[in-house]
Formats: C-alpha cells, structure tokens, sequence
C-alpha cells in the first residue's frame, strides 16, 4: 500500500475541486532553478516483506552484543505487555492533555505514574515527568535555591561520586544563572563520600547538598550520614537515584535527614536501550515545596455529579503563567515514556519489583566473583554496591574493552576521562537480565584478552 493512500480518482475530484490542472500546478510558483529535481542513489521501491526482510538482515548485522554496562543507562527484561499497551493508538499519538474532558485516560495515567513515585521515593508529590535524568537534576539544582530563600551563595555541594553527565549539564544549565556547583571529593578506597570532605564547608552559606544513591561508581553512599549533616545546618538535600534500587534500599524520604527534591532516570522502568534514547526523568518533593517544582502535577477531583475525575493541578511553566513567574521552560512530560513506566510498574508491583531488585544485586555479585578471579583484576573499592562496581585493572581499560567487543561483549565503562585518579579502573554492571551463563562467558573472554595481551607484551622482537 502507498503512503499517501489516494487513488487517481481521489487525486483528480481534488483537483477538479480547486480548479488545477495537476498536481506539479500546485508549485508553479517555485522557480525551476531551485528545484531538487529526481533524487539519485534512491533504490527501488519495495513491498512490505521485502521491507522486513531487509531491515532485518540490517539488524542482524549489528550483532548481539551482551552488554555488562550500566552507568546510568540499564538493560532490563520488559514484558510484552508494556508496549503492546503503551503503543496503542489513543496512548501512542496522546498529546498534552490540556482539555481534561477529552483526557481522562492520560490523565489518570499520569496521576497513578506520579502517585507510584511518590510511593518509591517516600515523599508527597511527584510531577508529571522531564526530560531525562541529567536534566532533571539540573532542574532541582535550580529549585533548591528558590527553595532555601535564606541562602544568598546560589552554592550548591556536588560530591564527584554524582554522575559525570549529571554534573556536566546541571552546569550548562545553571552557571549563567550565577549558581556554583562545588565539588565534594569521595575517599578513594571505599567509594563514598566522607563526612569529612563536608565539614570543610562547615558554617559556610550553602544553597544545597547533592547525593546519589548508589553513586556513579556502583558504591552505596552513607545517605544517613551525609543527609543528616545538611538538615543540622538547614541546607536543602538533593537526592538521585536509580527507581529500582529503591524497592530494596531505604527512600530518600526516610533517610535520617529527609530530602528535599528527589530526582533521577526512568529509563529502568520499562524504556528499552535504544541507541541514546528516548529516556525521562522523575522528580519528587515534599508538599511544602510543590509549588517551586517544575511541570506539572495531575490531580484527581470530583465533578459536580460527585464523579471522580482528572485534571491538571498545577502547571508551572512559562507556557502556562508569566514568563518572569514560571519555575522552568521545560514543554514536555515525556509522555509516552511515563505510560511505559505506568505499564511497568502496574505490572511488576511492589513484590515483582523488589525480585528484579534482589536479582540485579545477586547477579552484580556473581560479576565481581568472577572477574576478580582473573589475574589483573581487583574490585576497586570496599564499599556495599548494588548492581555495579568498579574493577582495576593492571592495564588501561580502553584497548581491553576493544577486544571484547570482538567477542560481542560490551564489558563497561571506561573510566580514565571521568576518574583518572583511580588509574586503568572499569565500571561494570549485572542486572536481572544476565544469566550464569553469560557471566562466565565474560569471565573467560575477559581472562583470554588478558592472557593475549600478556603474550603480546613478551613476546620477543622480529
């Protein structure tokens, strides 16, 4: 079937309906110099099995690589379910649902979306969902400092332990806004951030503390800790995690000192890896400061029959009030991922998800076994982790992590431009989706590479 589906008869009553002769009438007005003209290189036009045979012998050609990398982007087993019912047409082609009359299945989607990570995150609201993680916490850095209206410093305390990526574009975002993301150093044997590296800044005006949980690094930061120095002092916390973690670690929201703001990816929550996107982030607070919080939140109501119904509570961003006014510019709620993340979640509940949880970190802990039986490699820190860990190696990771790839194994992360400090160090993540199987599969390519490369190294000279 073509794309546009008109016959010639169709075409014909359109143009006899407006008077043209023809369809290329319709462009008379374009001057034939500026035309494109037939476009070269173009194949064949082909029917539909043809079409699926080609795209797959092109996917086919990519591989099937098993990944062990993580770092903020997570492969999980997502049922079926979720995408046949998230790609339906009244959800795929949803837009905003500004007209709650003509809404009420995204709505209702939204509030039990929201109401579910308020519920993960053990705080009182949630939004209606940004862009991405990163930004997400480039958004809470700037909500932090409306906030905490009696700091006047716009500083906010950053450990290096928050993602690279994070850290790099809460910066973009926020530097020319006058705002300081200083950094916190981590103790380079177990992972974490100290309490020491804070009391530097003790009796200093501070807008805000980061802390992510787990850390970029795998390691489980001491949250009780950290979080807790900050609300002595009344400086606002800012929390982001990893939602799948948080059917087994405690939520932000009953660390000893509760946070603030709580954001993070939802990539975990049924969005597949799909070549850098698309993701969401999540963002959550407490009801005192809803009002500074980005987006908007679906609420439900009552009608004046005393029917339940859905509408959008508050909405504000610069579309909706004065531009001077808004909290952010952000124009969307990812929607289409949050109703994946609904599916998800709805699917999974709380027991489905605390087993995907339980299985990532036991599958983390087979990883590190089995590698660190290798000669060359160690676990990097001390430190409790969850579903990923960073190994030293006694070779720079990046021409190690080439030669998996050669045995279809994306090994990790590379951590040099990030971390150089911790010298030939890799990050490598299990979850759910890797077997036994695939893990001694790893273990052996990776004791192959090195042996090799060992050989190569004494080899002697022609």
């Amino acid at each position: 079937m073509a794309f546009i589906p008109h016959t010639a008869e169709d075409v014909e009553q359109m143009l006899g309906a407006i008077g043209a002769r023809s369809i290329e009438e319709l462009f008379d007005e374009i001057p034939a110099a500026v035309r494109a003209g037939p476009l070269a290189g173009i194949p064949e036009p082909l029917g539909e099995m043809a079409v699926g045979r080609l795209m797959m012998e092109r996917a086919l050609a990519d591989g099937m690589s098993s990944a062990f990398i993580g770092a903020g982007a997570y492969e999980h087993h997502i049922p079926a379910a979720v995408w046949q019912l998230a790609t339906r047409g009244e959800l795929y082609s949803a837009y905003t649902p500004y007209q709650a009359e003509a809404s009420q299945g995204t709505l209702q989607i939204i509030y039990e979306f929201q109401t579910m990570i308020a519920s993960l995150t053990g705080m009182q609201a949630a939004n209606a969902s940004l862009y991405d993680g990163a930004s997400a916490f480039a958004e809470a850095v700037l909500m932090a400092v409306r906030i905490n209206r009696r700091s006047r410093s716009q500083r906010i305390l950053v450990p290096r332990t928050v993602h690279p990526h994070y850290r790099s574009v809460a910066h973009a975002i926020t530097s020319y806004q006058g705002i300081r993301l200083e950094e916190v150093e981590y103790d380079s044997r177990t992972g974490r951030t100290p309490l020491a590296a804070l009391a530097a800044f003790d009796g200093e005006d501070l807008a805000a503390l980061a802390i992510q949980q787990p850390n970029f690094l795998g390691v489980l930061e001491d949250v009780d800790g950290l979080s807790e120095w900050a609300r002595a002092r009344a400086i606002p916390i800012i929390a982001v995690v990893n939602p799948i973690s948080l059917a087994l670690l405690k939520p932000p929201g009953a660390w000893r000192g509760a946070a603030d703001i709580v954001v993070g990816e939802g990539q975990p929550l049924g969005v597949p890896l799909s070549s850098g996107g698309p993701y969401f982030g999540f963002m959550a607070t407490r009801m005192e400061h809803v009002r500074q919080m980005p987006g908007r939140i679906v609420g439900r109501t009552v009608d004046l029959a005393g029917r339940e119904g859905f509408t959008l509570t508050l909405q504000a961003r610069e579309q909706h009030i004065r531009r001077g006014r808004a909290t952010s510019n952000i124009c969307t709620n990812q929607g289409l991922m949050v109703t994946a993340a609904t599916v998800y979640l709805a699917l999974m509940g709380p027991r489905g998800l605390k087993r995907v949880a339980a299985s990532c970190h036991a599958r983390a802990h087979e990883l590190l076994d089995a590698l660190t039986g290798i000669a060359g490699v160690r676990a990097a820190f001390t430190s409790p982790y969850f579903h990923e860990a960073v190994l030293k190696l006694d070779r720079p990771a990046g021409p190690l992590l080439a030669a998996l790839a050669r045995c279809d194994i994306v090994g990790g992360l590379d951590l040099a431009p990030h971390y150089p400090e911790l010298g030939h160090a890799l990050l490598t993540c299990a979850t759910e989706t890797k077997t036994s199987a695939d893990i001694a599969a790893y273990a052996a390519a990776l004791r192959a590479v090195l042996q090799d490369a060992q050989s190569a190294q004494h080899a002697p000279a022609a």
